[in-house]
């Protein structure tokens, strides 16, 4: 069915501008942090994720909301209209049936995944010793709590035996267990409305773009308020390698280049007051990074959403360069 809006008070004809402002309206309102239902991410402002505590700030009907924005999103993407929050890569996983892995848990909780990382680096016969267990502290509305993750999980130790068991669990929790209900609704709200074999042809990062739009990038803002590092410290944007970066990106069309700061940051979406204000994962301003590194240290560009940094190899010519970057 298609949808006709018209706001109270306000005379127009509906021939999409209403229908435009309307998906607009409804969803900066419920992603605002302010309602309680969403909250800032962690590791990276700009994106929305669910807020643990909704319960508190909405008790009687915040999984009612969470049904209705699933399918105001799923209706938003029938009708081929655009949404204003930008959620966490891990949601979008989630609509599109991906599996999520350990190192989308660096984007959730970054202290837990880099906890979690020491452990794989400790001898297995000294991990006992840590007095770990089968649980999590959580904080909510400024009050404690320990959570289990396993039933029982208080009298289970941690060991180097059960380290593995102890890992997914905690990927578990944090990727869906402490937002489960709140989750179901979204995802069942959404698939009311679009049939989720529909979204095995898209990934996830194609779906935020579908859902968000393209964004207006700035080459020149970009390219002005980017800062090198390692092999590039010295050159900088002199260096051949860095101009043969920017050159493909100038080169690319603006899907491609969403596609590119989605890889770096996270995310598609850009500052409203430019990339001179891009931000890291601890809320400070974090530029655009592009970090030089030898060809032996790593064949293809990697990326480091956190820091919005991208190690990029010193590669001989612009076309390795360029093919490296777009398989990347």
């Amino acid at each position: 069915k298609v949808w006709r809006f018209e706001f109270i008070g306000e005379a127009g004809i509906d021939a999409g501008g209403l229908a435009r402002e309307w998906f607009q309206l409804v969803t900066e309102e419920i992603f605002d942090p302010d309602m309680g239902l969403w909250k800032s991410s962690a590791t990276n402002q700009m994106l929305m994720e669910i807020n643990p505590a909704s319960e508190f700030c909405c008790p009687e009907d915040h999984l009612i909301y969470f049904r209705f924005l699933g399918r105001v999103m799923g209706k938003a993407l029938f009708d081929r209209q655009l949404v204003a929050g930008h959620m966490i890569p891990t949601l979008y996983k989630h609509m599109c049936g991906w599996p999520c892995q350990f190192a989308d848990l660096e984007q959730v909780d970054e202290e837990i995944y880099c906890n979690l990382r020491k452990l794989l680096d400790m001898d297995p016969s000294e991990i006992e010793y840590l007095c770990l267990d089968f649980t999590v502290t959580e904080e909510t509305m400024g009050m404690k709590q320990t959570v289990e993750l396993v039933p029982g999980g208080t009298d289970i130790d941690v060991t180097g035996d059960n380290l593995p068991e102890y890992m997914e669990a905690t990927l578990q929790y944090k990727m869906m267990g402490r937002v489960k209900p709140q989750l179901n609704e979204l995802l069942l709200g959404f698939f009311d409305v679009i049939p989720e074999p529909i979204l095995t042809i898209f990934d996830f990062q194609e779906l935020e773009l579908l859902m968000c739009g393209l964004p207006e990038i700035d080459l020149h803002d970009w390219r002005d308020n980017t800062e090198y590092s390692g092999e590039f410290d010295r050159g900088g944007p002199n260096n051949d390698v860095v101009r043969w970066f920017w050159e493909v990106i100038e080169e690319m069309d603006q899907e491609m280049r969403a596609r590119l700061l989605q890889f770096v940051t996270g995310t598609s979406g850009v500052p409203s007051r430019g990339f001179a204000v891009l931000q890291g994962n601890d809320g400070n301003v974090r530029k655009f990074t592009v970090h030089g590194i030898e060809v032996g240290a790593c064949l293809y560009p990697r990326a480091h959403t956190c820091f919005n940094r991208i190690d990029l190899p010193m590669y001989d010519n612009k076309a390795d360069l360029k093919q490296k970057l777009e398989l990347a």
